[in-house]
């Protein structure tokens, strides 16, 4: 089975502010997961155009929008990371929690850059994990972008406030095995 890809509000979102959505679907066709907590987060009313672009990929059949069941192992987990973590375990955002409780039961990867958060849990869980500068590399990688269209992009993320390892997409490259 090809892997899923079950995104946080970040990380997918770094794309949508930058209008590179197209690069997701281009590398992860059919494979694009939203956790349900991620798609409200999305979809406030403060930021409709990403709301738009998401209800849009929604539509479009582009990506699965996923929810937790109760009593399911995904709320089970989902339940340890935001309400009743490890002793001195912080807990972790709801859209963190589902893309990694999803992740784990489906033997996926969870796309995220809040390191500090999700760590804890790929390792403890053993769950595949990726980043924005992974997805990156990865598109340079297939040729769908240059190392120059990825400081670009990347020049613009940081511009929406997204925060990223290095100053420029180059420097990711350079010290990201």
């Amino acid at each position: 089975m090809t892997d899923q890809y079950f995104y946080d509000t970040d990380c997918i979102s770094s794309f949508l502010w930058v209008n590179k959505e197209n690069l997701l679907l281009k590398l992860f066709p059919g494979r694009i997961i939203v956790p349900n907590q991620v798609y409200k987060e999305l979809s406030h009313p403060s930021i409709p155009h990403i709301g738009e672009k998401i209800n849009k990929l929604k539509d479009d059949n582009e990506i699965e929008i996923k929810d937790i069941v109760v009593g399911s192992e995904e709320y089970k987990l989902y339940i340890e990371m935001t309400l009743r973590p490890d002793a001195g375990v912080k807990t972790i955002g709801d859209g963190e929690a589902a893309a990694l409780a999803h992740a784990k039961v489906s033997n996926g990867i969870v796309a995220s850059n809040n390191l500090r958060d999700v760590m804890y849990y790929v390792e403890k869980y053993d769950i595949k994990h990726i980043t924005t500068g992974d997805i990156l590399k990865l598109a340079l990688k297939e040729g769908f972008i240059t190392e120059d269209e990825g400081n670009v992009i990347w020049k613009k993320m940081i511009q929406r406030r997204r925060k990223l390892p290095t100053v420029t997409f180059s420097e990711y490259l350079l010290f990201k095995d």
